[in-house]
């Protein structure tokens, strides 16, 4: 559990990540010096895990996205693991999610165009030979939420 002081500075820190420690500190009214501690300590319990740039997809030419459902056989650690790991290596792939459910994996990709998407599924995906099904579903709109809500115990 965080305390309200850690909740605080996440919160913060999920609103703006390059926030100066001052600024951190003034927002969560705490002295700086007490701010630098608390959030190496969120990094340290791997609370904050890391940090990032936000990308426009269109602009660095890949305005395309979609989610590919892939469905791999057999169904096993032995199978999963090195797909993941080899959709991941993909430079199209955004992200893999291992799913339950009739698809094994639902990954995101951002592709040029149309034709790249088939590229990449009938290239990188179906000559596989533990994938038995693919499908692909083309995303009108992505917006991704930023922060998830974090809540204090008291005593901070």
């Amino acid at each position: 559990m965080l305390d309200s002081v850690d909740a605080a500075i996440v919160r913060e820190l999920q609103k703006d990540a390059r926030l100066p420690n001052k600024d951190l500190a003034a927002r969560v009214n705490v002295a700086p010096s007490t701010c630098v501690v608390r959030h190496r300590s969120l990094r340290e319990r791997g609370v904050i895990t890391g940090y990032h740039a936000e990308v426009d997809l269109a602009a660095v030419g890949r305005s395309v996205q979609a989610v590919v459902a892939v469905r791999v056989r057999p169904h096993t650690r032995a199978v999963v693991e090195p797909f993941m790991a080899y959709a991941l290596s993909l430079p199209e792939v955004l992200a893999v999610s291992h799913v339950a459910g009739p698809e094994d994996f639902l990954v995101h990709v951002a592709v040029a165009d149309t034709a790249h998407l088939q590229r990449l599924v009938l290239d990188r995906f179906t000559t596989r030979r533990e994938v038995s099904e693919v499908r692909t579903n083309l995303l009108f709109q992505h917006v991704r939420k930023h922060g998830v809500p974090v809540e204090g115990t008291a005593g901070g």
